[in-house]
């Protein structure tokens, strides 16, 4: 089994009859109706519901569905099939997966999706329940990036999209040879949103740092341009860091401009671990 217990680390059996898991000291969680798995024991919590609200999932759902970051998907997908090895199968995780935009991309543009075994992490409890609605052919769990309840090198391929993470747990995830796949912002990663809110706008620096033990081994840099109308405007602020930063003449000033177009610039990395 993938799965070890959060609270004592041991290895986490599947009790069929009631389709919850226990490990050997006797913790038991329950698996969800929709199919996830919350193992996010309530001591690790910091807040009641924690994770991005429902507003925020709401409108990062509206905005990715909508088919903004397609190219970005596309992308994605094609440096997995590209770093496959023939007819065996691929364990992939999801970090931060929210709702699971990405993990759905890859079961529907990735050649042989019955080969990947998908799997989605996400301390948002309501962004996991939607995932597992959509997708049942994957494996989501609520739980912390800073302890993911998964036995060591278990992973064949890690995909980051800007969420946080622990080196040290990237590391003892994935399997030796295993691969980490990185999104981050390029310079001028939606350049005109940003331009409402600084005064002086900064780019975002290149520069990508790799857990230790790990080699980039391919990089590319994926930038295009697009026209969100005002409600889709407002959903992607809210998926940005600097959305705090924006009071409320800055996104009045956001959702009335007229043809406002904003750039995109993504950095997407592939490395290996030694």
């Amino acid at each position: 089994m993938p799965y070890i217990c959060p609270i004592c680390q041991s290895p986490l059996r599947q009790h069929l009859p009631s389709q919850g898991y226990y490990c050997q000291n006797k913790h038991h969680f329950d698996r969800a109706k929709e199919g996830y798995l919350n193992l996010l024991p309530v001591q690790f919590k910091k807040s009641r519901e924690p994770g991005d609200s429902r507003v925020m999932m709401r409108a990062r759902r509206n905005f990715l569905e909508a088919g903004y970051y397609q190219p970005l998907a596309q992308a994605i997908a094609a440096l997995i099939d590209s770093h496959r090895t023939k007819d065996q199968p691929m364990h992939i995780l999801d970090m931060g997966c929210g709702e699971g935009y990405y993990s759905r991309q890859i079961e529907t543009l990735c050649r042989s999706p019955e080969q990947l075994d998908l799997h989605g992490i996400d301390i948002a409890k309501n962004a996991i329940l939607a995932a597992a609605k959509k997708q049942p052919n994957a494996r989501f769990i609520v739980a912390s990036n800073k302890r993911m309840p998964y036995a060591d090198h278990f992973f064949d391929l890690i995909l980051r999209v800007y969420a946080p993470s622990h080196d040290a747990e990237i590391d003892r995830l994935l399997k030796t040879g295993g691969l980490l796949l990185l999104v981050t912002p390029g310079p001028r990663h939606l350049w005109q949103l940003k331009k409402f809110i600084y005064r002086e706008v900064k780019e975002h620096s290149v520069k990508i740092d790799l857990p230790e033990g790990f080699k980039q081994i391919e990089s590319q840099r994926l930038g295009y341009t697009i026209s969100p109308d005002q409600e889709q405007r407002m959903a992607l602020l809210q998926m940005t860091p600097f959305a705090w930063r924006a009071k409320g003449e800055a996104q009045s000033n956001i959702q009335r401009a007229k043809g406002l177009k904003i750039e995109t610039d993504f950095i997407v990395t592939l490395a290996i671990k030694s």
